[in-house]
């Protein structure tokens, strides 16, 4: 076997080995290293202290209490433009849930190894001295390759990790109640990581969960938003809500969507209301979609409990996606997320119950529906939409009438080719002609329009008023005739694009 590291990493490596310090990459870099995986960030501790660190580098920056120092490569690549080294350090009491009351620095790798969360986030490794001169069969470093033979690599794992990851378990280090009373995040962590790597949390870690998951009430809001987001973004987010509400934590950071849990819905659905807000989040997952479609597809059904009237196939929600709307401000709004990411998903969930029948809807009221969200969300509106038919437990093909109203859309989109587009308008001619509103000024605008169709630079205000004037010499019938040149033009270019936005979608 052989590790794929960043030569930057590996230099970072081997400059701590020089000063004469221990080196070892921890934690969620090690842990996807030995998945075969490309890891997210590359984290390094070290028997150096802070000072001695920056000592040992030219760019570096240490602006915080836990003593990590950044360690700037100078690459490109943001994933290692700069290397968090941080000091062996041990953790006693954590008052607050959130912080260690004392932060000491440590000579001891286990005591670094042993205040770390999950036994597959706990492991080091270390790179071979002799990795950095030679490695056997043409006589290049490990920093001219980037990459490491096994041989060369030291793997310290104190509590089974590897055994862990093999058998894909998320356990704690040592005692869960210990660790979830050092930080309460870290039960959110579990369930993250039991989302992010299809990976199940054991017993002990599950029980210690269910027992003291009101500790969340103590952490700030930002930080239950980030590992939030990420559950969310995982593969598999409706595995992370499940988990969420079966150990209890969902109560404590998003109960209004345990509020459709019991909440049946009519004859069109299959699911209830939590399932299918589910079976949506996981469709949009499935695409690849952005945070802020995932989030509305979570959310776009989320007023329906608070607006259900009856029960069984006739219930009715009126209103829900109005209802839905604010439900949602208020989430992103109490969990701090941008303003401009929650107009987004406000505007999504508020315009996604729009109707799309195309044997009855009309192009005016698919451009009504533009205006709604405006042309830059509307496509993503689309993407919400489908992932809401999807978790209706529809088929995940698009069927003929969406894809008619996407073609629909497009058309709608489509920069019309009329006279609106033109610099000069109707009253600026009748004032430059001295003409009446009359059928000529009509004609000289698409007279006008069959030049610019012909060449699209002639579009400026100076040229089309002097062309005006030009036209206005002359006789009724012969602006006419190139106005009516330029009007049929005009629809021949309209017909030849529509036919092919609607071949694109293949509709009629």
């Amino acid at each position: 076997m052989t590790y794929k590291i960043p030569k930057e990493v590996l230099k970072v490596l081997e400059r701590l080995e020089e000063i004469g310090a221990e080196a070892y990459l921890v934690g969620g870099c090690v842990r996807d290293l030995l998945r075969g995986e490309k890891p997210k960030d590359w984290d390094i501790t070290t028997s150096a202290k802070p000072e001695e660190i920056q000592k040992g580098f030219e760019n570096t920056f240490y602006e915080n209490e836990f003593g990590t120092v950044g360690v700037v490569t100078g690459s490109d690549d943001p994933t290692f433009k700069v290397v968090e080294v941080t000091p062996y350090r041990f953790e006693t009491k954590y008052s607050d849930k959130r912080h260690p009351d004392i932060i000491r620095f440590s000579g001891s790798l286990e005591d670094d190894l042993k205040r770390r969360d999950f036994t597959v986030n706990a492991m080091a490794l270390r790179v071979s001295q002799m990795a950095f001169v030679y490695q056997e069969g043409g006589g290049e470093s490990a920093e001219e390759t980037g990459e490491i033979d096994e041989k060369y690599v030291e793997i310290v794992d104190l509590w089974a990790g590897r055994e862990d990851l093999k058998r894909k378990i998320i356990r704690t280090v040592g005692d869960p109640k210990d660790r979830f009373g050092e930080d309460a995040l870290r039960m959110i962590r579990a369930v993250r990581f039991s989302a992010e790597l299809d990976f199940e949390m054991n017993k002990e870690t599950e029980e210690a969960i269910e027992k003291d998951g009101h500790f969340l009430k103590m952490l700030s809001k930002e930080r239950v938003r980030d590992e939030l987001t990420k559950i969310i973004m995982s593969p598999n987010p409706r595995k992370g809500f499940y988990l969420l509400h079966d150990v209890g934590l969902l109560q404590y950071i998003l109960p209004e969507i345990e509020e459709g849990i019991e909440v049946t819905q009519n004859k069109e659905h299959v699911f209830n209301v939590w399932e299918h807000n589910l079976r949506s989040l996981g469709h949009a997952a499935e695409k690849g979609y952005p945070l802020d479609i995932r989030m509305a597809a979570l959310l776009h059904d989320v007023g329906k409990p608070r607006t259900k009237k009856g029960e069984g196939v006739d219930s009715t929600f009126y209103n829900h996606e109005v209802v839905g709307a604010q439900i949602t401000a208020k989430i992103l709004s109490r969990f701090c997320f941008p303003k401009k990411f929650t107009e987004k998903v406000i505007l999504l969930v508020r315009w996604h119950l729009f109707f799309s029948d195309t044997d009855i809807i009309t192009l005016s009221a698919v451009r009504r529906m533009i205006r709604n969200v405006g042309p830059e969300n509307i496509w993503d509106l689309m993407k919400v939409r489908f992932c809401d038919r999807v978790g209706m437990g529809r088929p995940k093909e698009e069927p003929y009438r969406l894809r008619k109203y996407e073609a629909m859309v497009e058309e709608a989109l489509r920069d019309p080719v009329s006279v609106g587009q033109l610099e000069i308008k109707g009253d600026e001619i009748m004032k430059i002609t001295g003409v009446g509103p009359s059928p000529k000024v009509g004609f000289i605008l698409h007279a006008l329009l069959e030049e610019v169709l012909d060449d699209p630079s002639l579009n400026k205000k100076d040229y089309l008023e002097k062309r005006v004037k030009e036209l206005a010499k002359l006789s009724d019938e012969e602006v006419e005739k190139i106005g009516r040149a330029g009007k049929q033009k005009k629809e021949e270019i309209e017909e030849k694009e529509v036919g092919e936005i609607r071949k694109k979608f293949g509709v009629k």
